[in-house]
């Protein structure tokens, strides 16, 4: 905290506002269509399998683009780079005002999800870099935006559509906020300069047995969170429930995974071993899906609150424990890309999957037991992030480039001294 007081107050609060207003922007094009999605395959004739498409693609391409952003921001720099992005993110919202197609629509899952994918791939690098000494409160509060984000997308839409509106242009109207970040992002950003990075460390990191068990661990735990936001307001409009009623529910969600996405990394900062606290979160998600699969209709809000708070603790506590297995910020913040990378990848699969299984068997049911066992197998794999052991894990031989990722941004003198 003392590193941070060193740079002028408005430059910090510049700082922190831009990650606030991009990561508000990173789920709701993903929260929102799941109220509606009757009303949806009403109109463009998709089906499940169809429309799991949408929130499939997106993660896939959140996995893929952890893969690739490093070389597009070595070519164009982090501000083109996030600039580009936003406006990916903006033309894949706004043209959902023409997206009564169904392929339509799903190529503006594509836009979005690119341009989500460079965005998530900048920003915990950026936080191990620039608020060394708070990475477990800032990654909390990205998290809890990105999450709250989520909860005005489900809300806003379903009301947008009950008051009247198209569903195609309460899906567009989304792109607003994206339309604000675009500008905070052009009006405080300056020009960067990104070295390319250094393949060497990428590719001794994937050499690493760590790399994988955190990529395994990362899409086990936040594989529920693609299937929730897909499927939990279909699950409950199929027992009687309206897209109102339902879109709330995510609602719920989201805001709990606001909240746990900040007080859960708060109460392990003071520990440096972090699984007691990402089993606490398995455990919380696992009793989710079982009250989803038991007793639905009893307690619906709290079973979808506390599998909200789980959730939102594995994400950023995953990227926490990524982050603390090596000392060197461009080191950790590859490690949390490469992480992020093959986890959406794996974390992509399963609308996939619940859709087949509610072909199989008429329930979503099906999904949510799936997901207990995924679970099961993320708590065997956390046993192994013993700190005392990150060093041999990661091996002696890591290349140690400092300037690999060079300041992003360039406004906050403070920051260009490593002070933040």
């Amino acid at each position: 905290m003392a590193g941070m007081m060193n740079a002028p107050a408005s430059r910090r609060i510049a700082l922190v506002f831009l990650i606030v207003v991009i990561a508000l922007n990173l789920r709701p094009f993903l929260a929102a269509p799941g109220p509606i999605l009757p009303q949806i395959a009403k109109d463009t004739g998709l089906g499940y399998g169809a429309l799991s498409l949408l929130t499939l693609l997106p993660m896939l391409l959140m996995g893929i683009g952890a893969f690739a952003s490093p070389p597009i921001q070595a070519m164009i720099g982090t501000r083109r780079g996030l600039l580009v992005a936003l406006g990916l993110l903006f033309l894949g919202i706004s043209f959902r005002f023409f997206a009564a197609s169904g392929s339509v629509l799903i190529l503006t899952a594509i836009l979005c999800g690119a341009g989500a994918a460079f965005i998530q791939s900048v920003v915990p690098g950026l936080i191990k870099e620039k608020f060394a000494a708070n990475v477990a409160a800032m990654t909390g509060l990205y998290s809890a935006m990105i999450m709250t984000g989520g909860a005005l997308g489900a809300q806003l839409t379903p009301a947008l559509v009950e008051g009247g509106q198209s569903w195609t242009a309460a899906l567009a109207i989304l792109s607003l906020p994206v339309l604000l970040a675009l500008v905070a992002a052009a009006g405080i950003l300056s020009e960067t300069r990104v070295l390319r990075p250094d393949r060497g460390l990428v590719a001794q990191l994937l050499g690493r047995r760590r790399t994988w068990v955190l990529m395994a661990v990362f899409g086990l735990i936040n594989g529920g969170y693609s299937s929730m936001i897909a499927w939990l307001a279909p699950y409950y409009q199929a027992q009687g429930w309206s897209g109102g009623g339902s879109g709330t529910l995510i609602s719920i969600m989201a805001v709990s995974q606001g909240f746990g996405a900040v007080i859960l990394p708060l109460l392990a900062r003071s520990q440096a071993d972090r699984r007691p606290w990402l089993w606490a979160c398995i455990a919380m998600q696992a009793t989710g899906f079982a009250g989803l699969v038991a007793a639905p209709s009893v307690l619906p809000m709290f079973w979808v609150a506390i599998c909200g708070v789980g959730l939102a603790g594995s994400f950023a506590l995953c990227l926490i424990v990524a982050l603390d297995h090596l000392p060197d910020p461009a080191q950790a913040g590859s490690l949390a890309a490469l992480m992020q990378g093959g986890g959406f990848v794996l974390a992509a699969t399963p609308p996939f999957i619940v859709a087949r299984i509610h072909e199989a068997t008429g329930s979503f049911a099906g999904g949510w037991i799936m997901h207990l066992g995924w679970l099961a197998a993320a708590a065997i794999l956390i046993s192994r992030f013993a700190p005392e052991r990150y060093p041999a894990a990661m091996g002696p031989s890591l290349p140690c480039e400092p300037q690999t990722v060079p300041d992003q941004f360039l406004f906050l003198p403070g920051v260009l001294r490593g002070k933040l």
